[in-house]
Order: C-alpha cells, then structure tokens, then sequence
C-alpha cells in the first residue's frame, strides 16, 4: 500500500492584488520563495531561484512569450522559463519547479508541489 500525501494550501495575496503580465514573489512554508504571475491565460507559480545566477529574481522577470508559449525571461541572464512547465526554453535540460494554484474566496493559494 502507497501512503498518499495530502496536498497542503497556503494563501498568499488577493487576486485583485496582482497585476496582469507582473510577477510578486512569495514564501512558503518550509522556505520555498515562488513567483507568481497572473496572465491573461491565468495564473502561474514557478519557484522564484533562478538556476543560472543563483538568486532569487524571477518574480521580476519580463513576461512574454517565445513562439506563441508563455514566458518570464530572467532578469540576470535573460533565459526564458515556461510559465507553465517551467521548462527553460534556452536549456533544454534545465528546469524550474512548478506549483499548483488556485483562487479560493478571491485569495491565491499555492499548494505543495
């Protein structure tokens, strides 16, 4: 038998807080920084370290798109994450993690990856 992990949910802005094509960075419990990003096709949470510079920046990195795929290039050395995947559109074999989201009650609630 397998034990399942229950998913746990932290609420970290209101959605009418965050502005469209923007990111803001958030703390999670157990010390994960994320970014979030609100787009026009919805919401987006992405671990905010950048794995070329080491920093935590990518919650203010431009949000685009490469080829159609929505993007957030980092501020430091300019790679393109997808906000989606988190799958490095400069490096293949480079990723970031990714988090699930939703909007409970108009909060934003990332839960555990």
């Amino acid at each position: 038998m397998t034990a399942v992990q229950e998913r746990t949910w932290t609420t970290v802005c209101r959605y009418t807080d965050l502005l469209p094509g923007r990111g803001v960075a958030a703390l999670l419990p157990g010390g994960d920084q994320v970014a979030v990003f609100r787009t026009e096709d919805g919401l987006h949470v992405l671990s905010n370290h950048d794995p070329f510079s080491c920093a935590a920046v990518l919650s203010r990195g431009i949000v685009g798109d490469r080829g159609g795929v929505p993007v957030v290039v980092s501020p430091v050395y300019k790679q393109a994450f997808e906000l989606a995947t988190g799958r490095c559109v400069d490096d293949a074999g480079v990723a970031v993690a990714t988090y699930p989201v939703d909007v409970w009650d108009g909060y934003v609630r990332v839960g555990s990856p």
